[in-house]
């Protein structure tokens, strides 16, 4: 978490929560930042802030009742007022709370390159906890397609019969954007094999969501094709590192060249296992400031811990609840097992298969439905 997100010591808890919904703001011509907030309420009054479409902030009650006042642009001095009568305390405190949020605030706007997800310190309820109505993230499969010689346990493809068309994943987009999910992350098999990924981060930008891609790299070799994701809008990067593939390495150094958060993912085998911590501090050298790591089921559990503490070590973040390539063995960590998937999966984030199949997350069996098929209340309520 960056540095800028220091703990706020006064919050006192809403006595009615404000109404829920989406809420946006765009800043005025004049204003240089030309930044923009969308802000989704939650029933019980918590809520989500996308910044610039790029980073979403996780607030409490009241920090997202400040939130809302700010999207409404309105002054200062009249939110304090508000705020002071409905929780009787101080309008000087409740003018310096009100401060401190947007400051923080417009201090992310003119950050780059920040985590996709933050969560405030003051915020004092657990991740991803509360009465939600929706994800804050929906992990779109747009192909179980893999480049040539890739083995063939990286993508299900008996699991479906068809690939939707790009109007099909627009309306799905649309959808998620309708019911509040803040966040698209292109997933696969190998989601830059479609000829129409750039349209569709370009419709959700569009939108105003936060968008992500999982990917092997190699197309982002092709110094036009990446700078054409940049400049249509795409907030970060996941890159599956194959640790003796040097092209892999090429698309690393060309992905840490560019304005755009980038994460690396390894995932440990008996055939890399010597090479992890070099590969590791490779990386470091390279200034990857995020990492998420894997191991299939012959790698000892004391070999993933040893690999997470030389990530420590080295002041790179490790990052848990990403979205990491598709295996027989996905995923697979020391928290995280088939029978037990990983936390927020299922409510956090959901996964869309190719055809438009939701499931609970990516390699789990049970189908919520399809989303082109239902409504959105039968497949939240089918987890």
């Amino acid at each position: 978490m960056s540095s800028i997100l220091k703990p706020i010591q006064r919050w006192f808890a809403p006595i009615e929560p404000i109404e829920p919904g989406i809420y946006h703001y765009i800043a005025p011509q004049d204003d240089p930042r030309n930044y923009r907030l969308h802000l989704r309420v939650e029933n019980d009054g918590a809520g989500v802030l996308i910044i610039n479409a790029s980073t979403v902030l996780h607030l409490n009650e009241t920090a997202a009742e400040y939130a809302y006042y700010l999207v409404n642009n309105m002054m200062a001095d009249e939110v304090a007022e508000k705020m002071s009568h409905r929780y009787q305390v101080g309008h000087d405190q409740a003018l310096q709370d009100y401060h401190n949020l947007s400051e923080r605030i417009l201090t992310l706007v003119e950050t780059p390159d920040l985590d996709p997800v933050s969560f405030l310190d003051f915020d004092r309820r657990e991740p991803y906890s509360g009465n939600i109505s929706a994800p804050y993230r929906i992990d779109c499969a747009l192909t179980y397609n893999l480049p040539e010689n890739a083995p063939a346990e990286a993508a299900p493809h008996k699991r479906v019969t068809r690939e939707l068309s790009t109007t099909e994943w627009q309306q799905i987009i649309d959808k998620a954007w309708q019911v509040g999910i803040p966040q698209i992350i292109f997933t696969g098999g190998e989601p830059t094999m479609r000829s129409d990924l750039i349209d569709l981060i370009a419709h959700a930008e569009k939108n105003g969501q936060v968008t992500g891609l999982l990917t092997n790299g190699l197309k982002l070799r092709e110094g036009d094709y990446f700078e054409t994701l940049l400049a249509t809008g795409l907030d970060h990067i996941v890159i599956r590192l194959v640790v003796d593939d040097e092209r892999v390495w090429q698309a690393i150094s060309n992905a840490m060249d560019g304005d755009i958060f980038v994460a690396v993912h390894i995932t440990i085998t008996e055939g890399n296992r010597t090479a992890i911590n070099a590969a590791i501090n490779r990386l470091s050298a390279l200034h990857v400031h995020a990492i998420s790591l894997s191991a299939s089921p012959d790698i000892d559990d004391t070999e993933l811990e040893a690999a997470r503490e030389l990530v420590a070590a080295l002041d790179i973040s490790l990052i848990w609840d990403i979205p990491v390539p598709y295996s027989a063995h996905n995923p697979v960590s020391l928290e995280v097992s088939d029978e037990h998937p990983p936390e927020g999966a299922g409510r956090a984030w959901l996964y869309i298969e190719p055809d438009g199949d939701v499931l609970p997350d990516q390699g789990q069996e049970k189908i919520l439905g399809n989303i082109l098929e239902k409504t959105w209340d039968e497949i939240w309520h089918a987890r």
